[in-house]
């Protein structure tokens, strides 16, 4: 076996994660992707023989590479999420079977990372949100960030500490047991279709947020509050009459279908038994990447 070849095999080792780290930082699988891919390139153009720890290398290439990305984003005025004015840019989501995560993506959406946490990080300035993810989710020391930031360990630091307290805020733990959620759920689904609104926002948590995203031919919408978001799930309940029970990141949520076709993807955070996030794509540009027969297996 050749060096390169011998190098590739290494990276093939490490690649998982490396999509974990870059999907946590963009929430685009197909540019986590490319920066992954943007990895290999610089690794195979490189002397790493003196590099005892591969994996941390690589993980702060990654990391340098999705923060170019971002900064590029911000300077073409690609706000991934939603402003003043209500625009809703969610995340990609992980759309996986009912039964289980599949080993492919289970790394992508280990340690809780839901949609609602993904709206949170995106929400972060792209320095933040290299110092939360690396070292909070990562455990990449700050004087290793510090470098890729052009910044002291202690300002890296204060980066990090600063974007865990937006997230500890504004991204609630969502409730362990699945079960008990997949429950809440279908609770949700049935109150919607049986336009009950009582029994809808009995489901909801006083202060919750729905958050919309239809891509850029179909219009976006952020709504907070139990009864407003419970009168628009009763609207929205011709899209629950064709209902699919799925993974999304890996917890209970669900896959709408119409004449075969994904309609929408509806992702749940629940926390204490209450929905605190419901996100909603619409996108039918990203909704038609779903694997159907990956998913439904049928």
């Amino acid at each position: 076996m050749s060096e390169q070849d011998t190098l590739a095999r290494r990276f093939e080792e490490h690649r998982p994660q490396l999509r974990a780290v870059a999907y946590r930082m963009l929430g685009s699988l197909s540019e986590s992707e490319d920066a992954v891919q943007e990895a290999w390139l610089k690794l195979s153009r490189s002397d790493v023989t003196s590099v005892g720890n591969l994996g941390g290398w690589l993980t702060t290439v990654v990391g340098r590479v999705c923060l170019d990305m971002l900064r590029s984003r911000t300077s073409r005025r690609e706000d991934p999420l939603y402003g003043q004015e209500g625009y809703v840019r969610l995340p990609d989501p992980v759309v996986t079977g009912p039964a289980g995560v599949d080993p492919e993506h289970e790394v992508l959406v280990a340690d809780s990372v839901g949609i609602a946490l993904l709206v949170v990080l995106g929400a972060l300035g792209p320095a933040e949100r290299l110092a939360f993810v690396l070292h909070d989710l990562f455990a990449v020391p700050f004087d290793e960030i510090a470098p890729v930031l052009g910044r002291t360990a202690a300002s890296t630091r204060q980066l990090a500490s600063r974007a865990r307290r937006r997230v500890q805020d504004a991204a609630p733990t969502p409730d362990a047991d699945l079960v008990r959620t997949r429950e809440v759920v279908d609770a949700f689904l049935s109150a919607a279709r049986g336009g009950d609104l009582d029994a809808l926002v009995d489901l909801l948590d006083p202060e919750i947020i729905a958050r919309s995203d239809g891509g850029a031919l179909r219009p976006s919408a952020v709504r907070r509050g139990a009864t407003q978001v419970a009168s628009q799930a009763i609207t929205f309940a011709r899209f629950a009459a064709a209902a699919r029970p799925v993974l999304v990141n890996g917890l209970p949520g669900v896959l709408a279908l119409a004449e075969g076709k994904p309609l929408s993807v509806m992702a749940f955070t629940v926390k204490d038994g209450k929905v605190v996030a419901l996100d909603i794509l619409t996108d039918p540009e990203r909704l038609a990447r779903i694997d159907l027969e990956a998913v439904l297996g049928d």
